[in-house]
């Protein structure tokens, strides 16, 4: 009840969107460590990112923001209003995002949709495994005003990408994809396949991780980040902003173009 509450309230307000973003999940099944590794290039219309840790309600976390989210000049959510697009908190859980634009199926009014940063925070400060975040998913006041995929890990190897829409949510568990990993950009399985976007980027990805002569266990965050985010368009434009990936307990990210920043690690 407490946390249908609070996105009663939450949800009265909206965020910046993502423009576009590529993401792949790689199975815990296939690591070395047997914890799933998780990757995100980011498109934003926000190009000045920054790394912060946050003390959650119930768990400690760091995650990627928007560095003007304190004042959030453009956008129309209280001043000082976390939110993170991506980001892992104490216990090894950690979630990222990717937009779509086909999965909105009622009249909720486009100027109420777009919070899928404040919904990623408030999921990392109290989830701690996949099934936190089904119960999170579940017991939120609907509208849920997000439509978007979601990607998730947790500290016991679990590994899945959720579509979620206004009032429903599809799950696909990355340990049972017969290839070891699942690409994800900025379209759904479930959507319109009129609304598709992202397809360059996803059939582009694919392509790079079939032909790769590194085994699926040395997929980190130097592979992701040199083989994927910048290897050129239609993955890397003017859009991108970031790169960020989840390897066990450490957060590597580029705050700003992965082909002009170093990627740093953070932990908790």
């Amino acid at each position: 009840m407490k946390t249908a509450h609070f996105f009663s309230v939450l949800f009265l307000f909206f965020a910046i969107p993502s423009f576009a973003c590529t993401s792949v999940i790689v199975s815990s099944k296939h690591t070395k460590d047997g914890k799933a590794v998780m990757f995100k290039h980011r498109d934003s219309q926000c190009q000045d990112v920054n790394v912060e840790y946050f003390q959650g309600e119930k768990y400690r976390l760091v995650g990627l923001v928007n560095r003007d989210w304190r004042t959030n000049p453009s956008a129309k959510i209280p001043a000082g209003m976390p939110e993170v697009w991506g980001g892992m908190n104490e216990t090894g859980f950690a979630i990222m995002n990717t937009a779509t634009y086909d999965l909105k199926d009622d009249d909720v009014p486009q100027e109420m949709m777009d919070c899928e940063g404040v919904f990623m925070y408030r999921a990392l400060e109290i989830c701690e495994t996949l099934e936190d975040f089904e119960h999170f998913l579940d017991t939120l006041s609907r509208p849920m005003r997000v439509e978007a995929n979601f990607g998730v890990i947790d500290e016991k190897g679990g590994a899945a990408y959720y579509e979620v829409n206004n009032h429903k949510w599809v799950k696909y568990d990355v340990n049972k994809e017969p290839l070891g990993y699942r690409v994800v950009t900025n379209f759904t399985m479930t959507g319109r396949e009129d609304k598709r976007l992202g397809v360059d980027r996803y059939i582009k990805t694919h392509k790079i991780l079939a032909s790769t002569y590194v085994p699926m266990e040395n997929w980190d965050h130097a592979f992701f980040i040199t083989n994927i985010s910048c290897t050129g368009k239609p993955i890397m434009r003017e859009s991108s902003s970031c790169a960020m990936v989840f390897e066990g307990r450490t957060f590597w990210a580029t705050k700003g173009k992965p082909d002009r920043t170093p990627c740093v690690a953070y932990t908790l």
